[in-house]
């Protein structure tokens, strides 16, 4: 394969080079040389290891856009949870207030219910005590008055029916009169 005769052509210019001045792991190479080298080696590669180059960095950038995306997917169900825990405490705040309301109008309607009672009654009894008035001021009169009347004729009758009874003894008794 002509990349690794390559690689190995580059490897024994480094040993073959001379090396700098006091320093003993530094070398001093034609540049030109090297990179023309480069050059070569990057056309002697395979498709496959440009394609797996350009895989790697479009992987890379798929990663990132989906870690892009989700950071964006994230946040929203960040804001998705603010909302549906506002609205909660929105409906469990409505719900107390209902029932705070309900609680009040129950009152109010027993409250309600007690004052049109007592109002009733009172009007009864009002009326209670007309009528004992007006049966004490004119019926007790009026029936005092129609008892003595027939108390009276009761005595009447007796003393009729006690003259009848003396007229027929004494004609019975043959006293006529």
């Amino acid at each position: 394969m002509k990349v690794l005769d390559l690689l190995d052509e580059i490897e024994e210019i480094c040993e073959t080079s001379s090396s700098m001045p006091l320093i003993s792991n530094k070398i001093v190479v034609d540049k030109a040389e090297l990179t023309e080298i480069v050059k070569e080696v990057r056309q002697a590669l395979p498709d496959e290891i440009q394609q797996a180059q350009f895989i790697k960095n479009e992987r890379q950038r798929i990663l990132d856009e989906a870690k892009q995306e989700y950071e964006l997917l994230i946040k929203d169900a960040e804001k998705q949870a603010e909302i549906m825990v506002d609205q909660h405490e929105i409906t469990e705040h409505a719900k107390e207030r209902s029932k705070e309301i309900i609680t009040s109008t129950e009152q109010n309607v027993k409250k309600l219910k007690m004052d049109t009672f007592e109002y009733i009654n009172n009007i009864l009894l009002d009326f209670q005590q007309t009528m004992d008035m007006i049966d004490s001021k004119y019926f007790h009169e009026m029936f005092s008055n129609m008892r003595q009347t027939f108390e009276n004729i009761g005595i009447k009758l007796e003393d009729n029916r006690n003259e009848i009874k003396e007229l027929a003894y004494r004609t019975q008794v043959g006293d006529d009169m």
